[in-house]
């Protein structure tokens, strides 16, 4: 068991990504201190308390993205610290407070926190994909997008792409802080994330996939850059574990338009009520390609599409989000 005798600290664990990082790294033997902000709340905790190994390796911690040395108790001691708390909201009322804040202020602080702990040997970020794609460029289909390509901020600003633009100012500020503090900085960009869910509740990809098959008259113009759960959680472990990972990664298993996906769902579920319809009348936007090289190099294999979306529908149907 690679992680037997290692503490690590992830998080924002209760989350969906975190979620899984944490039942992967309590297989692997690692003990984990894992933050939540409210560790009184069951529907965020019991999921967790009941994985294998966390009665004896998994020790839950209240912590607050924008409380100034929350994060101390939790990075004390550790080898590794995965950094996946922050909001994941596509529109916002209020951008500043409810996503820059918590992004950046809160990537922050936890890395202040992460200064203070001598046994630290490597900090695995949870960036998106949405911090890599959006700088105006086309997107033609001979395009290949890697992780040199990074979004622009006026670009995200200009087009109040708000989510886009908290995920690339957070990045910006982690890898910068890390540089003049010595840390060692993994940047993971993982696409739009399906698979079964562990925790009890919807997380907000889960439910604009769900919404989309479920009683959903149009579908969106859009292309969706999909990766499953189980690679994205196994990515954040070998970026701690594989000696020679640096700089940002890319972790997109598929990049298809949306009808496509609902396509390969109504083979599989013929009864379930899928759009056949686009919301408006232009050409369907063309898909280009995401470089899967760096990801590959971590040892990460990606889960054929109608795997990851059975499974997604599957897990939808058992926790009673989606009746068939």
């Amino acid at each position: 068991m690679s992680g037997a005798g290692k503490v690590v600290c992830v998080t924002g664990a209760s989350g969906y990504v975190a979620s899984y990082l944490v039942k992967l790294l309590l297989q692997r033997g690692y003990t984990v201190k894992a933050s939540l902000r409210d560790t009184n709340d069951p529907k965020k905790t019991e999921h967790l308390l009941s994985l294998d190994g966390a009665k004896e390796r998994l020790h839950l911690f209240k912590a607050d993205l924008l409380e100034e040395e929350s994060f101390d108790s939790v990075a004390e001691g550790c080898e590794g610290v995965f950094h996946t708390a922050s909001p994941v909201l596509l529109s916002s009322a209020d951008p500043k407070a409810q996503l820059f804040d918590p992004a950046v202020k809160g990537t922050l602080n936890v890395l202040r926190s992460c200064v203070k702990v001598p046994s630290l040997k490597r900090v695995v970020l949870t960036s998106s994909i949405a911090a890599v794609l959006y700088n105006g460029k086309p997107s033609t289909p001979d395009v290949l997008v890697d992780e040199t390509w990074v979004s622009d901020p006026a670009f995200c600003e200009k087009s109040k792409l708000w989510y886009m633009l908290a995920k690339t100012l957070a990045e910006e500020a982690a890898v910068k802080f890390a540089k003049e503090n010595r840390i060692d900085l993994v940047v993971l960009n993982p696409g739009f994330v399906i698979g079964p869910l562990l925790q009890p509740t919807l997380n907000s990809t889960s439910e604009f996939f769900l919404n989309l098959i479920n009683g959903a008259q149009t579908f969106p113009n859009t292309i969706f850059y999909i990766v499953d759960i189980r690679e994205v959680a196994l990515s954040h472990i070998q970026a701690f574990e594989v000696p020679s990972a640096s700089g940002r990664y890319c972790i997109v298993g598929h990049v298809v338009h949306v009808s496509e996906v609902l396509h390969i769902l109504r083979q599989l579920y013929p009864t379930i009520s899928i759009p056949e319809k686009c919301e408006d009348d232009k050409p369907l936007v063309p898909a280009h390609l995401v470089s899967q090289e760096k990801a590959k190099s971590l040892g990460i294999n990606f889960t054929p599409l109608e795997v990851s979306l059975r499974d997604t529908v599957e897990s939808l149907k058992e926790k009673g989000f989606l009746k068939v």
